[in-house]
């Protein structure tokens, strides 16, 4: 398998930001760590050898990268208004500087003009993220794979919130978006899968809000649960990603 380490330099975070890939072709997946996590976590907990069909097939390129959790969601202690403005930087790094990078890598056009976008995929609080990325920002991101996310900022922020907090919440900005919603119509064409199980550890009341408020906006994310011996935890998300990747990567088409 092709591997390649890059060091990006953020001038926002002021420092540089490890991204890591695996694979030469094939759709680009960007691969968000578990919260606090660093970009070689995508080999290091193994999820590389549940891809590698894929990957070695040329079916997918993954890139993976640092996270800025430590100084943000995860700082419970900390100033929120500075926290969520640190993950605001994070999340404008990516968008501007790492998701151009991740197209020139793949060959892509710059500009997504009828061609495949990046898709996000996280698991536990690397799919909020990655839900949040394919929400906000339905032009670059057109598929996402998100396991075992929590959906409320809340739940690291508390009753804190400002602009930014809800903008990075999607439990709240859904729940306020307009039915004429100019999103509406790229989230119609584009394709995402939401997963939990319902066992030690999970939040599955965090995707079932998501779910009605999908289903009231005609958005056709596909959201499953599964059993409640299926905990928070890497064996079964190993197993919904292999189970998932193929209806993401236009392999299969039935839900």
């Amino acid at each position: 398998m092709e591997r390649a380490y890059y060091e990006r330099y953020s001038g926002g975070l002021g420092r540089n930001v490890t991204v890591q890939s695996w694979g030469s072709g094939g759709r680009p997946i960007l691969y968000v760590p578990c919260q606090d996590g660093h970009a070689g976590d995508f080999e290091g907990f193994r999820m590389s050898e549940v891809l590698a069909p894929w990957i070695e097939a040329g079916r997918c390129r993954v890139f993976s990268i640092d996270t800025a959790d430590a100084e943000s969601w995860s700082d419970r202690n900390g100033d929120p208004y500075w926290r969520i403005r640190r993950h605001e930087t994070w999340i404008e790094w990516i968008t501007r500087e790492l998701v151009p990078f991740i197209r020139e890598q793949c060959g892509l056009p710059a500009r997504r003009e009828g061609g495949p976008g990046v898709m996000s995929f996280g698991c536990s609080l690397g799919a909020s993220h990655a839900l949040n990325l394919y929400l906000r920002f339905p032009n670059l991101f057109d598929r996402c794979l998100a396991l075992s996310g929590m959906y409320h900022a809340s739940f690291f922020f508390g009753d804190y919130m400002d602009e930014v907090v809800y903008a990075n919440s999607p439990a709240d900005y859904l729940a306020n978006m307009a039915p004429d919603h100019p999103f509406l119509a790229q989230y119609r064409r584009n394709r995402a899968v939401v997963c939990t199980g319902q066992g030690a550890w999970e939040e599955p009341w965090s995707p079932r809000a998501l779910d009605r408020r999908f289903r009231e906006l005609g958005i056709p994310v596909w959201v499953d649960y599964w059993g409640w011996d299926v905990n928070h935890d890497w064996p079964w998300w190993y197993r919904q990603a292999a189970y998932f990747l193929p209806y993401l990567l236009d392999e299969r088409t039935d839900e």
